[in-house]
């Protein structure tokens, strides 16, 4: 149960910021609108307001905006002429198509911003959750449960800075300052480069003390300055790691196996719900930046391509001939198809213990 609610609150939520995006720039730059449909497919529910259409399709892996000369062979008549999308200038049509996936990412930002300024910001203390047997930190005298005050004479406050400035000492002495029981003790380790695995998966050579941190979470409370700071931050975070995720997919480093849809994103999405709301929504705004990334990427049909085709226009001041356009709108079609089977694929691997 808690997998099917979720599923429909987040993808329904970020289908609906997508297209809301296009839709409101389009009614900015006086482009007539007649359709605005979540989901695909046959009409479930509807009213008309004005000259839109708003629908709920059966098929809610989607959405759709639909404008008026949306396609340069569309038909359009005289009195639609002047709120044509094909007949504005590429400037307006770049930003009504780029302003689906734009507002997928700004959404991850008011998501974490609403998560920060009303319940905080979690930081994972820098108490010794664990000392590996044999390791640097047990040849310093580093115990379990130690708190780490500062290294190098540098306060530290999270656990994030504690790996940084390990990991950037590139395998010199560090001293480090710890509370134990009460009482302030100063021990030195040497940091031993050891191969390990990053987040991709990728082997690589980092000097450790072979220390990992406890689940000690506090909760920090931020002003609105800070939580604007902290949500812009932590969205942008995420984009870099989703752009070099997909630079690693490209390059083979993650194998392709790794790629989850609807399946998945409904298995995950119910995982967090059970783990509270909070949890839930730091999930959306993951999603709704992987959302906008994937929308931006220049295969023809997506957003990317589209902006692709705006671009060339606007080098060779005239508009991709229609037999380009169709032949590369085959292509992308191709390629999405081909992808939806091949998540699709994954899901029911994993579902069934083959993945």
């Amino acid at each position: 149960m808690h997998t099917a609610v979720s599923f429909v609150i987040v993808l329904g939520l970020l289908i609906f910021v997508h297209e809301l995006g296009h839709f409101l720039f389009a009614k900015l730059f006086r482009v007539k609108v007649f359709k605005f449909s979540l989901g695909f497919g046959p009409r479930v529910v509807g009213k008309t307001i004005g000259d839109t259409e708003y629908l709920l399709s059966a098929f809610p892996l989607g959405g759709y905006v639909k404008m008026a000369g949306e396609n340069p062979d569309d038909e359009v008549g005289p009195e639609d002429t002047a709120v044509s999308f094909s007949a504005k200038p590429i400037w307006m049509r770049f930003i009504i198509v780029a302003a689906g996936p734009f507002s997928n990412l700004l959404f991850a930002v008011l998501v974490y911003f609403l998560i920060f300024s009303l319940v905080g910001l979690p930081i994972l203390s820098t108490r010794i959750g664990e000392v590996q047997e044999g390791s640097a930190a047990e040849a310093a005298g580093l115990l379990k449960d130690d708190l780490i005050l500062a290294i190098d004479g540098e306060p530290t406050d999270r656990w994030e800075e504690v790996s940084d400035r390990i990991r950037e000492s590139g395998g010199r002495p560090v001293v480090l300052t710890v509370e134990r029981g009460g009482e302030t003790l100063t021990v030195t380790g040497q940091p031993i480069l050891k191969k390990t695995s990053n987040l991709f998966g990728e082997e690589v050579e980092v000097p450790l003390l072979g220390i990992s941190a406890s689940a000690d979470v506090r909760i920090e409370q931020l002003d609105l300055g800070r939580a604007v700071t902290e949500s812009l931050t932590r969205t942008v975070e995420i984009i870099q790691l989703t752009v070099l995720g997909i630079v690693k997919i490209i390059q083979h480093v993650v194998p392709a196996s790794s790629l989850g849809g609807p399946i998945l994103i409904a298995q995950m999405a119910g995982q967090h719900l059970e783990a509270g709301w909070v949890n839930l929504f730091y999930f959306i705004g993951l999603l709704s930046v992987n959302l906008g990334i994937l929308n931006l990427l220049p295969i023809p049909i997506l957003d990317g391509g589209h902006l692709v085709f705006f671009t060339m226009e606007a080098v060779m001041r005239k508009p991709l001939s229609m037999r380009t356009r169709e032949i590369l709108q085959q292509v992308g079609m191709v390629i999405l198809v081909s992808l939806m089977f091949f998540v699709f694929y994954n899901d029911l691997a994993r579902l069934f213990g083959r993945g």
